[in-house]
């Protein structure tokens, strides 16, 4: 059964060149819907992009985007109404995560995070607001990190509890705006990020199996908030981990 609300709608999905980005693409796609897929990766995002243009090729669209750089952001933001007249959904799903002790962090290393992790969202949720129709959605993917963190994450974990902070304040101006503004907060998810981390690989972060979820996991809870299904649902900030914090 499909949602509510997602065919013919135009969706923007960041960091979409792989992993979650990726997934959420392919099944709002699959709901009907037409994408702009943004990433600041061109190789890996015209190859994402020929890949699902297999079956869906005139609703398919790449734009190569750092989502730190205002100026990308108002461009894809441009291509998706130019080419569709319409903006509907915009998944917030870019990151960038750096391992680090606090006394070896940087004033760079904090921009850098911030810049995507943070600022990022706010550029599209700002465009959003000037450019979408009432009926429209926003997804923030923030993390687990944003409520119970580990060591040498700090500039993360602090851009990911901030961007629930921003959910929170841009769902209040969006409502009478016609607009939903809510945010996913992955847990372990099967991705290179997650395999990458120095506190998974040394095995100061266990991670048992049965708490490592799906890219398909993730994407199907953020379609569902920026389907009509979720009408109701405005600021919330949705958990999904398999119930890793959860457990005692």
């Amino acid at each position: 059964m499909q949602l509510q609300g997602l065919k013919d709608k135009v969706a923007i999905v960041t960091g979409a060149a792989g992993g979650i980005g990726l997934a959420c693409a392919r099944r709002l796609l699959g709901e009907g819907a037409r994408v702009v897929l943004a990433d600041r990766d061109e190789a890996r995002l015209q190859q994402a992009c020929e890949a699902l243009r297999k079956s869906a090729a005139a609703r398919v669209l790449a734009s190569r985007c750092d989502v730190g750089v205002e100026a990308d952001v108002v461009a894809t933001v441009e291509l998706a109404i130019g080419t569709w007249e319409r903006l509907d959904i915009v998944v917030n799903n870019a990151g960038l995560m750096l391992f680090k002790p606090i006394e070896q962090l940087t004033e760079d290393d904090w921009r850098r995070v911030l810049q995507v992790d943070l600022l990022g969202a706010f550029f599209f949720i700002r465009q959003a607001f000037l450019k979408m129709d009432r009926g429209g959605a926003i997804v923030n993917v923030s993390s687990v990190h944003a409520l119970e963190t580990s060591a040498l994450v700090s500039a993360y974990a602090a851009a990911k509890a901030a961007l629930l902070s921003l959910t929170r304040s841009a769902a209040i101006e969006a409502k009478p705006k016609g607009i939903r503004v809510n945010a996913i907060l992955p847990g372990a998810v099967d991705t290179p990020m997650l395999w990458s981390n120095p506190n998974v690989k040394s095995g100061v972060e266990r991670v048992r199996p049965d708490d490592v979820g799906t890219v398909d996991e993730i994407a199907a809870a953020i379609v569902f908030l920026a389907s009509d299904d979720a009408l109701f649902v405005h600021g919330a900030a949705l958990r999904v981990d398999g119930g890793r914090l959860g457990a005692l």
